[in-house]
């Protein structure tokens, strides 16, 4: 196959097919395939060197990121203009520099217009090439992909029927139902599903400002295997790290601020928003509507790029540049979408997915697993005795979480006695007692349909949890009411 060459506004080439990759960002030769300015490497390397004291041409070269011949050429322009000089000789033909007088004084010149000191940026129009070759270039995902990326997790199948078309399509996603249920564990595992990886440069560079794009905390590193054929028959350039395909989670403290270019004075530099650290991959929303914002609020900020798959930002310079809206958005959600969102939002989410409570059969299996992952033995008639007792008797719903979490409970119970791990019918009591906060524990056994036809036993009723907003008005739980069956008699008073 002919190799497919993608030209960028700064003169590079990416030959993509020659990897079997959509996107591979080829090592550039001279300043000008960079696509930066003669000031802004000098820039960089006189922060290195102010930070360092002391460093080999090739050291400088690894911390900037651009090959050791354009820095090597920089630093003997800095050497004629004696803002540098040879501290010493290094190993493979190369020195170790540190700053002159005037070389310091040109760093800390430097510094006021910025303090930056990472690896050089990108030019935005490269990274919008990157986007657009990487954002829908993977393959599509077929029924056993979708149950591969689900095997560490329990679900119904007729999920699977939902969820597949709804990654495929690469829009907008609802998961609501019941909290506890997996929505969070379930959208994590999608971005799997996608596999394999994509580029991502450490920051872009516009209009003179810097943006800060690579970050550790929602970014994965994938291993290059420098030691392979491929990697030998061309380098890449090192502006750009090869991340997972990234998966960003925010939750209640999700904000107006977290969606637009944040810009630090002290350094001049900023920090790209989430929707944009999220591009090729997948931005879950949890707990949508408990957020310190409106849902109308932050439905508004997006109606547009959910739309039209863009997104325009500003910068501090007051520039507006526009950037691809290029990721799967999950909305996760213990609340009925039409009661948070209007007609209007609802058609740009074309998916909604009701994770319900799982049946007493997959609540069996996340049992058994947690007890196997822990280290307790599986006891069929403990948990038939936690069923019956805990959930039918007195009519609460399952749910995945509770699972984990009860035999976490009871671990840290024979943790704290020195007994050995068992899965017995008392711990069961009393870790219900400690997780749902109530007497149930304690309640006599019933049997299941006298549970359901007694009408002086426990009644089910339904309580409001939050009746602070109107969008949370359908928001019920279930409270137990507990009726004794024989009152006691009135007390005698004696005359």
């Amino acid at each position: 196959m002919a190799a497919q060459e993608t030209m960028v506004s700064s003169g590079s080439k990416i030959t993509p097919s020659m990897f079997d990759e959509a996107f591979w960002p080829a090592e550039p030769r001279t300043i000008e395939e960079t696509g930066l300015t003669d000031s802004l490497i000098e820039s960089l390397v006189c922060q290195v060197l102010q930070l360092s004291g002391t460093a080999s041409g090739r050291r400088i070269a690894e911390r900037v990121g651009l090959p050791f011949a354009i820095i090597e050429q920089m630093l003997g322009t800095l050497r004629t203009r004696q803002l540098v000089v040879h501290a010493r000789p290094a190993a493979f033909n190369d020195y170790y520099y540190s700053l002159t007088e005037n070389g310091r004084a040109r760093a800390q010149q430097l510094q006021k217009t910025s303090t930056y000191s990472g690896p050089a940026p990108v030019p935005l129009a490269e990274y919008l090439v990157s986007v657009e070759a990487q954002g829908k270039n993977f393959s599509p995902i077929r029924r056993p992909h979708l149950v591969e990326a689900l095997k560490e997790i329990t679900y119904e199948e007729s999920w699977l029927d939902f969820i597949g078309p709804a990654i495929n399509s690469g829009r907008g996603i609802f998961l609501y139902g019941s909290p506890g249920n997996g929505k969070t564990t379930l959208a994590k595992c999608l971005t799997a599903a996608q596999g394999q990886s994509v580029w991502i440069p450490h920051a872009v560079i516009d209009d003179g400002m810097i943006i800060k794009l690579f970050d550790q905390s929602v970014h994965q590193k994938v291993s290059n295997n420098k030691d392979s054929v491929l990697m030998d028959a061309s380098s890449y350039d090192q502006r750009w790290v090869r991340i997972k395909r990234p998966t960003v989670v925010v939750g209640g403290e999700l904000t107006m601020d977290n969606l637009e270019i944040r810009h630090d004075p002290r350094s001049n530099t900023c920090e790209a928003p989430l929707q944009m650290k999220s591009n090729c991959g997948c931005l879950l929303i949890d707990d949508f509507g408990r957020q310190r914002i409106a849902p109308s609020e932050l439905l508004n900020r997006w109606i547009v790029p959910l739309e039209n798959r863009i997104d325009y930002l500003t910068l501090p310079t007051g520039k507006k540049i526009c950037v691809p809206f290029e990721q799967t958005i999950l909305f996760s959600t213990n609340l009925q979408p039409e009661a948070l969102v209007d007609e209007a939002f609802m058609r740009r989410v074309p998916f909604k997915i009701e994770i319900g409570d799982p049946s007493e059969n997959e609540f069996r299996t996340l049992m058994r697993r947690c007890c196997e992952e822990l280290g307790f033995q599986w006891r069929p008639r403990a948990f038939d005795y936690l069923v019956h007792k805990h959930y039918r008797s007195v009519g609460r719903p399952f749910r995945r979480c509770h699972a984990r979490d009860l035999i976490h409970q009871i671990k840290a119970f024979c943790a704290y006695t020195g007994g050995p791990l068992e899965l017995r019918e008392e711990y069961l009591d009393l870790a219900c007692r400690n997780y749902f906060g109530s007497s149930t524990a304690n309640l006599p056994a019933v049997p299941p349909q006298a549970a359901v036809n007694n009408a002086a036993g426990p009644q089910t009723v339904m309580s409001r949890t939050m009746p602070t907003s109107a969008a949370n008005d359908g928001n019920y739980q279930r409270t137990m009411v507990v009726t004794p069956t024989n009152p006691p008699a009135p007390p005698v008073v004696n005359a």
